[in-house]
């Protein structure tokens, strides 16, 4: 039914996540602490165990000079094939397995319901049939894939199943992208799906007190911004909005009289004039959280929910100085950065690199929240 090989199912051998935007490449590998004891996967494997069983093998970037892709769909692949070679002979890996990710606006899911007990091929003949009535494409056009999410909550002869299906073109686009280096890709994931993964263990320990917590995870993009708001692991809304850091990088650009890609390359560094942070900064931040606040305003007038308890923030822009403060302000609701690798170990290459303590390395430090999405992707592996 799918031209890569499984959606959702759990991988067995070593996996890189790869997660490739407009404007960068990153690559994440996870190993486990004790292989007898692998972390335990919930439905779907959208939400895995304590992140204290994996080590982190492996973590790097590669900045793209031009959005070579966009919305999941890739517009250069002979530029961005050397730009994720160069990624893969820097890091050293070995792994060829790898696992990577569509935007959820290039994928259709729905929930449906069949009858327990069917066996794959039984399952998969009704899934096709139930799929013609959700998918605007003929089959033979799509990826489609499924898995069986639990007993049905409207019959005890049911059983619940999430069908998805993406354009076959942008999965082959993907495949292709990872054989041109020599990688075996065997998974295509949703980002949104991988990034609540990777923020489970974050999400679990929001406090509450009666009802469950709404937590809003919040990825930032450089042109894109993922919104989702989940209660008890389940997502009651998810909304991409058109904000992120390429507007700040605009703005240092037309402050100081850089170029914009002096100006991208200045702002990774923080090689910026000192009066940045009280002449861009401030304003960019104020704006930045006003969207936040637009978007869950949104959420609140379409959806039969009126709170968010916490708000987690991941992506590019999100250790930038005093954004958690100005989006808790502007929404009257705390915000924190997420750092997907808190409570993992360093593998024996980061290790050797940069200590032994998590906190010793800068790049978790500065740049942990931008691998949101490629450690979800890689946390798809079990030992």
């Amino acid at each position: 039914m799918i031209s890569l090989r499984s959606l959702f199912h759990r991988q067995a051998e070593p996996l890189m996540g790869l997660d490739i935007s407009s404007s960068s490449i990153k690559l994440v590998e996870l190993g486990f602490m004790d292989k007898s004891m692998p972390p335990q996967g919930l439905l779907n494997n959208d939400h895995v165990a304590d992140p204290s069983h994996w080590v982190l093998e492996r973590c790097a970037m590669e900045t793209l000079d031009r959005p070579w892709v966009v919305d999941g769909h890739i517009e250069q692949l002979e530029p961005l094939a050397e730009a994720l070679g160069r990624l893969l002979q820097r890091c050293g890996t070995t792994t060829k397995r790898v696992a990577m990710a569509l935007p959820p606006s290039s994928v259709i899911t729905k929930k449906i319901n069949l009858p327990a007990g069917l066996n794959e091929a039984e399952m998969e003949a009704m899934v096709q049939v139930e799929a013609n009535q959700y998918i605007p494409f003929p089959l033979e056009e799509v990826s489609l894939d499924f898995c069986v999410v639990g007993p049905s909550a409207a019959s005890a002869a049911d059983v619940e199943v999430l069908i998805a299906a993406a354009r076959r073109e942008k999965v082959q686009d993907l495949q292709a992208l990872a054989e041109s280096v020599g990688l075996d890709p065997v998974t295509v994931d949703v980002e949104s799906y991988a990034a609540r993964r990777a923020a489970w263990a974050a999400i679990q320990s929001v406090p509450f007190n009666g009802d469950p917590p709404m937590v809003a995870l919040l990825e930032l993009g450089a042109t894109t911004s993922s919104l989702q708001v989940l209660r008890q692991g389940e997502v009651v809304f998810e909304r991409d909005q058109a904000f992120g850091g390429a507007a700040l990088t605009q703005a240092i650009a037309q402050q100081f009289g850089f170029s914009p890609e002096d100006a991208e390359a200045r702002k990774r560094k923080g090689d910026l004039p000192d009066s940045y942070a009280t002449e861009v900064l401030p304003a960019f931040l104020d704006s930045l959280a006003q969207d936040v606040a637009r978007a869950l305003k949104y959420f609140f007038t379409s959806t039969p929910y009126h709170r968010v308890d916490q708000i987690l923030l991941a992506g590019g822009c999100a250790t930038l100085s005093g954004l958690p403060q100005a989006v808790s302000h502007w929404v009257q609701t705390p915000a924190a950065v997420l750092n997907p690798f808190a409570g993992m170990a360093l593998g024996a290459g980061l290790s050797t690199a940069v200590g032994t303590s998590m906190g010793s390395n800068p790049l978790h430090q500065r740049q942990a929240p931008s691998f949101l999405t490629a450690c979800g992707l890689a946390m798809r592996r079990a030992a």
